[in-house]
């Protein structure tokens, strides 16, 4: 990524961004998996709080500071796949003959806290499909 992009992805933006929607009533936000949201995941979560938005998010990291709900990929079954793939490349693999993983498994994590203080009731049928849930 260029370092002109990375330098419109700051604290300041994030406020900017978070402001027009509390004006527009924002219902909802769902954010993506960009590399520059995980840097700012504490503030785009306090951001989202300030602004009472439920928002979905792409990883756990973010619901385990504070972030409502995420639904992702399984992060700890890709990095082992990933260094299974660097272990045969380095032992000589070509990395043309080996298969292209599609991830199957996903993560719905909840974060109970954050859904009492948007006073939104998790209904019991999620909670219970949920692979994790934050109290």
């Amino acid at each position: 990524m260029s370092p002109a992009l990375l330098a419109t992805f700051n604290e300041s933006e994030y406020q900017r961004v978070f402001r027009s929607m509390e004006q527009d009533r924002a219902g909802a936000l769902l954010i993506s998996d960009d590399p520059e949201h995980v840097t700012y995941r504490a503030t785009i979560v306090d951001l989202a709080a300030k602004g009472r938005i439920p928002t979905i998010y792409p990883f756990r990291d973010f619901v385990e500071v504070g972030g409502l709900m995420s639904y992702s990929i399984d992060q700890t079954d890709i990095y082992r796949r990933v260094a299974n793939l660097i272990d045969k490349i380095l032992k000589g693999a070509n990395p043309g003959d080996i298969p292209f993983y599609q991830p199957t498994k996903f993560e719905l994590t909840v974060n109970l806290k954050t859904a009492k203080a948007l006073g939104l009731e998790m209904p019991a049928m999620l909670l219970a499909r949920a692979d994790g849930v934050i109290e």
